[in-house]
């Protein structure tokens, strides 16, 4: 079920009109999905799953539609930035900013707007029955997105066998040392950091909300353990969820 905007996704998780949500959470190249880790925060979703995906931009405009007759793209803006050599070499193609790539396919297949093409993946163009009239014009090859997969499901993992990752996003005091204690919770249990990002905290300027990914499952004994300890540091914590980690 498509939605225009990543707020429905959560709404439509959240209302149990979807059963399952997949969002991306951060890419290679234009980094953290700021918005989505909000949405982690204020919807009680956790993620359950995880994969990454190699993000191929492909030039896509309606069967029988030459390139030379093409003067707009549409497409998602980060999609267009990462797109930019292709628009500084044809100059004569304007960039149009649109809510989703392959959103922007299917506005193409029901509005039909004259010498208009889309930036979007490969399966949108089958989806849509369109067609590609160049692939591959992202600028870095190296580009690839994360994402989560989410439920309404709280339950920790039955078993926690094998790697496992949990994602968790806290606040500390304003004090002097304190998030060098609170790494410590982690440090000193040999857990693993994979990842820790600061986010503005909304309502309190200059102050900031830490996300984090560590190694293990929040049911590992460790995990608990230092997620007992961080409780007691920080004035805010929520775990995000436990999953597998790629392969």
């Amino acid at each position: 079920m498509p939605c225009p905007s990543f707020d429905k996704v959560f709404q439509a998780l959240h209302s149990a009109t979807v059963t399952h949500a997949v969002i991306p959470i951060e890419n290679t190249l234009h980094g953290s999905v700021y918005e989505n880790y909000d949405h982690l925060i204020d919807y009680d979703l956790p993620i359950r799953g995880e994969t990454s995906l190699r993000i191929s931009h492909n030039l896509i405009a309606l069967a029988g539609t030459s390139f030379r007759h093409i003067r707009r793209v549409f497409s998602h803006p980060v999609a267009l930035n990462q797109c930019r050599k292709f628009f500084e070499t044809h100059e004569n193609i304007e960039p149009v900013p649109h809510y989703d790539t392959a959103g922007s396919v299917k506005m193409l297949t029901e509005q039909k707007p004259a010498g208009a093409a889309a930036i979007a993946s490969e399966s949108a163009a089958e989806i849509y029955g369109a067609v590609i009239l160049k692939r591959n014009i992202e600028d870095n090859r190296q580009n690839f997105t994360r994402f989560f997969l989410l439920t309404k499901q709280t339950a920790s993992p039955r078993t926690a066998t094998g790697e496992w990752k949990t994602s968790l996003a806290f606040s500390t005091p304003n004090v002097p040392g304190a998030l060098f204690r609170t790494m410590a919770c982690f440090a000193l249990r040999d857990l693993n950091l994979t990842k820790i990002e600061s986010r503005p905290l909304r309502a309190r300027p200059w102050e900031y909300l830490f996300y984090l990914d560590i190694g293990g499952a929040a049911s590992d004994d460790r995990v608990q353990r230092a997620l007992g300890n961080l409780a007691e540091l920080t004035t805010f914590l929520k775990v995000l969820g436990s999953y597998r980690p790629t392969p």
